[in-house]
């Protein structure tokens, strides 16, 4: 038995450049999919690559910020390696 999850829809004005609606509308026909599903799949889309996007960065930024700490913690081994 499929359980189908009840989503609020909500309504907003939207303005494409013509050339875009057309190219979306003919995309949706040959998908089978009304123009509204279609836009709501490709903002999907769009969300997740961007925050894709935004993590990257967000572990690039840190990822920066552990190379100073890495390298004291690796001077700090190898003075007391040199020490024993």
């Amino acid at each position: 038995m499929y359980l189908l999850k009840k989503v609020k829809m909500k309504t907003i004005y939207l303005e494409l450049d013509g050339k875009i609606l057309d190219e979306a509308e003919q995309i949706a026909s040959v998908l089978k999919l009304d123009r509204n599903r279609y836009i709501n799949e490709a903002v999907k889309m769009y969300n997740l690559y961007n925050n894709r996007k935004c993590l990257q960065k967000q572990l690039a930024k840190e990822s920066a910020l552990t190379v100073n700490n890495s390298m004291e913690i690796l001077n700090e081994f190898e003075q007391i390696i040199c020490t024993i």
